[in-house]
């Protein structure tokens, strides 16, 4: 046990101390004036100001430079960060989908620039322009190994244009100090930049990063030094009120309603490194609307957050143990509960506050409390939902995370039984990113209380994983208890010691279409502690997944799959069906086939298809989805989701469909509309969603939004509303 123990040490520890040697660095110089970024370049301080570059190539190579390069120069003054920016492309054939603020850099041509402010290489901020002007920003978390750290709901002021010429375009962005969060008197921030060329099909960043990697990983980026060490940025109070109109009707009560709602938010700095987030009276639920999809699991399944409220430092709140299968906090929680039918339904929010930033250079603080509403007639109480989280950097780019949850309700209504009144939760997480990220890792543990609950309800795990050119490997084990209870959190399954492994081979060819090709084995094995430790699953895959120069993909899998029902179940959710009887294993194999066309391309496809056994039957499933540009004013798309369920009498059988089209049009940078329908017959549902926006003022928008819900297996309206909702963002 004491070798293993050191080995262990060795590996979360002295791992991280590796790191890169050779790091580009540029100054930005101090001048005293400022520019309107019109894009133009036509500015003389731009003659004054240093080259950044050259660029390299990230695809379809990773070891020589860019075919078509990039320019970059920066200036500051007291207030502001000035770029400007030349990037010369083989024609004026920009692929641009829409004008819509906050695009996906994938399968258009675009610029991101990364600013790593701490210089922890876990956090950064992004702000990113295309040929027409269109900008977007996001938060970069957990050193951006994935795309779960990308965060592009979040929401800041600045400035930017561009202009297009026969070879290349330019563009000028004015992003005000007071948008990052920064140490006073800092003299270097960590910086890259990486661009999307869709002309060529090329890939180019400014820090070689290598193809193995995320392009937006943190671990690949070089040093801006201010020639002038920034001073105390005073950040304006930033109001953000509402007003909000809604009419629906409810049919399946034959109740219409109409309601008004005025709330808000408000942002305030604390210094140069902390946010106070305050809101009254939320309307988090009018606007958006979720993707719908298929279930064919027993198991509940994650949707993103999208609520501006939440989306700050979200990776103090919501990294904490595994996203997979035993994540402590779910912010999504918060606004929903469960009604007296054991439906869930919303449960309005009074108000809250979230505190969340950096303390000094290498420990972050994270605090959340919001009160949620009454419902006495649905028996829902009244919840004080807080989190508290503090987190320390060590070595490079590793931290050290503790946290404490608590869920209480201070009601002393009848229908809350003395196991509801309060939940809590405290954690500690280890997480591990080398310098260079090879390794990548996370240790955690985690316990929960419940009245009269206070023995045993843990939850632990660890995983570690090597990502090398051409080898990755990557081993998780997690434990939850049965007993283990986080109201707040996402817990997918209890009782479970589970194990998951991979290894991966990548192959790169020197000559010929394709990029890269790689074979992947991947394991996964879950045992049930409660029944003397049975294997209840087991999934053993084989995937081939290829790679082309002109960056479309295939991929091919074949899946051995056992699964042991301890209750029944009916993956079809026919009502009234007869289930699988449960206390009985079920051993299954499937085949999966895959392509994706490139997506720059005016019609782009993506669909895989699967056969084979499904339970005691069989299955086969087809989903795809293509996309049709009418650049840059439209995009169309359609997805579709087939599966066939046939299973021997007297189970059900089903022929489950999900078809959702989509229309976007951008008839300005200012003014959108968008129209999503789904279609489940598995839900029971058909959805309308038809939303017009105006952005009449920097991040401040009227939205008409319209939502239609009809029952499909006997067609007949279930919900309608329109709503017209107002936000302005005001600077104090």
């Amino acid at each position: 046990m004491t070798k293993f123990l050191s080995a262990v040490a060795l590996v979360f520890f002295v791992l991280p101390l590796f790191s890169q040697t050779k790091t580009p660095t540029f100054t930005v110089k101090h001048h005293n004036t400022t520019i309107v970024p019109d894009g133009q370049l036509d500015e003389d301080i731009w003659k004054k100001t240093a080259l950044v570059g050259p660029f390299q190539q990230y695809f379809p190579s990773d070891n020589v430079k860019a075919e078509y390069q990039t320019e970059i120069r920066m200036f500051t003054n007291d207030k502001t960060l000035f770029v400007a920016l030349k990037i010369y492309g083989k024609g004026d054939d920009w692929v641009i989908p829409s004008l819509q603020r906050d695009f996906r850099a994938g399968g258009n041509d675009n610029i991101s620039l990364l600013f790593d402010t701490f210089n922890d290489g876990n956090n950064a901020f992004l702000f990113g322009i295309n040929p027409f002007g269109v900008r977007r920003e996001a938060l970069i978390t957990g050193g951006g190994g994935n795309f779960g750290g990308f965060t592009t709901s979040w929401d800041v002021k600045w400035k930017g244009n561009a202009k297009r010429f026969k070879d290349y375009y330019t563009a000028e962005m004015a992003i005000p100090l007071t948008s990052f969060k920064f140490a006073e008197g800092e003299t270097k921030w960590r910086f890259q930049s990486y661009r999307f060329d869709q002309q060529n099909n090329e890939n180019s960043v400014w820090h070689p990063v290598p193809q193995n990697q995320s392009i937006f990983s943190l671990a690949f980026m070089g040093d801006m030094v201010f020639e002038k060490p920034l001073g105390k940025s005073r950040t304006p109070i930033t109001l953000i009120p509402y007003v909000n109109a809604l009419a629906d009707k409810d049919f399946e009560t034959d109740v219409s309603d109409t309601k008004f709602a005025v709330g808000g938010d408000a942002k305030i700095s604390i210094g140069n490194a902390m946010n106070l987030d305050i809101t009254v009276n939320p309307d988090f639920s009018n606007v958006e609307v979720d993707n719908i999809f298929t279930n064919l699991t027993r198991f509940e399944v994650s949707l993103p957050e999208r609520r501006q409220f939440f989306v700050d430092n979200n990776d103090l709140f919501g990294n904490f143990g595994g996203g997979r299968d035993a994540n402590p906090f779910f912010s999504r929680r918060i606004g929903i509960a469960t009604d007296s039918d054991g439906n869930s339904v919303e449960n309005s929010i009074i108000g809250g506050i979230r505190l969340s930033g950096k303390l000094n250079e290498n420990l972050r603080l994270g605090f959340l409390n919001i009160q949620t509403e009454e419902d006495e007639s649905q028996e829902i109480a009244s919840n004080n939902n807080m989190m508290f989280a503090l987190q320390q950097k060590v070595f490079s780019r590793s931290n050290i995370s503790a946290f404490f949850i608590n869920r209480q309700t201070f009601s002393d209504a009848d229908f809350i039984s003395p196991e509801e009144r309060y939940n809590r939760v405290v954690g500690i997480d280890y997480n591990l990113a080398s310098a260079d990220n090879i390794w990548n890792g996370k240790f955690y543990a985690h316990k929960s209380f419940q009245p009269d609950d206070q023995e045993g309800n843990y939850s632990f795990g660890a995983n570690l994983g090597r990502n090398s050119r051409y080898w990755t490997v990557f081993a998780d084990a997690v434990y939850v208890d049965e007993d283990f209870t986080s109201d707040l959190g996402f817990i997918r399954r209890k009782d479970i010691v589970k194990t998951v492994s991979s290894i991966n081979r990548t192959f790169w060819p020197k000559k010929g279409p394709i990029n890269n090709h790689s074979i992947e084995f991947f394991p996964e094995l879950i045992w049930r502690p409660e029944l003397d430790f049975k294997k209840t699953d087991q999934t053993l895959s084989v995937s081939y997944n290829v790679n082309m120069k002109d960056l479309s993909e295939y991929r091919a899998s074949f899946s051995n799959n056992f699964i042991f029902l301890t209750n029944s179940f009916d993956p079809t959710s026919t009502e009234g069906a007869i289930e699988l009887p449960g206390d009985q294993g079920y051993h299954f194999n499937t085949f999966s086939f895959g392509y994706q066309s490139n997506r720059a391309k005016v019609f782009a496809f993506d669909g895989e298809t699967t056969i084979g056994r499904f339970f005691n039957g069989d299955r086969f499933s087809i989903n795809g989805r293509a996309t049709l540009r009418l650049q840059p004013k439209a995009l169309i798309s359609l997805n579709v989701r087939y599966d066939k369920i046939t299973l021997p009498n007297p189970f059900p059988s089903a022929d489950l469909w999900l078809i959702s089209p989509r229309v976007r049009l951008t008839f300005s940078k200012s003014v959108f509309w968008s129209t999503l329908i789904q279609y489940s017959n598995q839900r029971d549902n058909l959805g309308i969603n038809s939303r017009l926006q105006w952005r009449f003022a920097p991040l401040s928008d009227l939205f008409i939004v319209y939502n239609d819900n009809y029952a499909v297996n006997v067609f007949e309206p279930r919900f309608r509303s329109i709503n017209l909702k107002l936000t302005y963002w005001l600077n104090i």
